[in-house]
């Protein structure tokens, strides 16, 4: 899945509705710059029924940073409230799209009695955004930080994964779009993957996959 529109975009429009008039595309880079220094969200030790509120927080630090180095000059006369409505769009459904092909290639590979799982970096709203997309069901597990202290490409989450869903590395698949986080995270951990950039729609995975798992490792 992908947003339906930029960070950037977002936040400009709900800075606009708090009085304060910012670039979407200078918000673009900065929320790039902002989130790719960000520590790991992933906060082992903490307990479990705390780990919500370290989420949003790690959030809320990432929402700050976006606007000051936007402009330092920024100031909002209730941030909270600023924060509260990005953090509650992109909590939801509305706030992102599914990729072509997507539902109609995880209705076949579930179909096929095929174990399906979702390893992500995000924080435990994505069960909620995937049921509003209407694609929560075909789901065994959904992996997240906040179940295993990790994060990808740590070879632990994709192992805790297949742990939940009582399946070997060596007869499991990881597709996704990023070199190092998914692709060399997935193999590090025993499993083999595959580039959605090879493919035109998601509608082609389960015929690629099956052509796949006849070749040798």
């Amino acid at each position: 899945m992908s947003l339906r529109e930029s960070a950037g975009v977002c936040y400009a429009r709900v800075a606009r509705a708090h009085g304060v008039e910012l670039p979407p595309g200078r918000l673009d880079d900065a929320f790039q710059r902002v989130f790719a220094g960000m520590p790991a969200m992933a906060f082992p030790g903490v307990a479990a029924d705390e780990i919500a509120l370290h989420e949003r927080a790690w959030w809320r630090d990432v929402v700050r940073s976006t606007f000051l180095a936007t402009d330092s000059s920024v100031r909002f006369s209730d941030f909270d409230a600023v924060f509260d409505g990005l953090f509650e769009h992109f909590g939801s459904g509305a706030a992102w799209q599914l990729r072509a092909g997507a539902e109609a290639c995880l209705a076949t590979l579930a179909e096929r009695g095929l174990a399906l799982g979702v390893v992500s970096n995000f924080d435990q709203r994505l069960p909620n955004i995937l049921q509003d997309l209407g694609i929560m069901k075909f789901f065994d597990v959904v992996m997240l930080p906040s179940r295993c202290a990790c994060t990808k490409p740590d070879p632990a989450i994709f192992a805790a994964a297949l742990a939940a869903i009582d399946v070997e590395a060596a007869a499991a698949f990881f597709v996704g779009d990023h070199a190092e986080i998914d692709l060399a995270g997935g193999r590090a951990a025993g499993l083999r993957t595959l580039d959605v950039a090879e493919l035109t729609t998601l509608a082609e995975l389960p015929t690629r996959l099956e052509a796949l798992a006849t070749l040798p490792r």
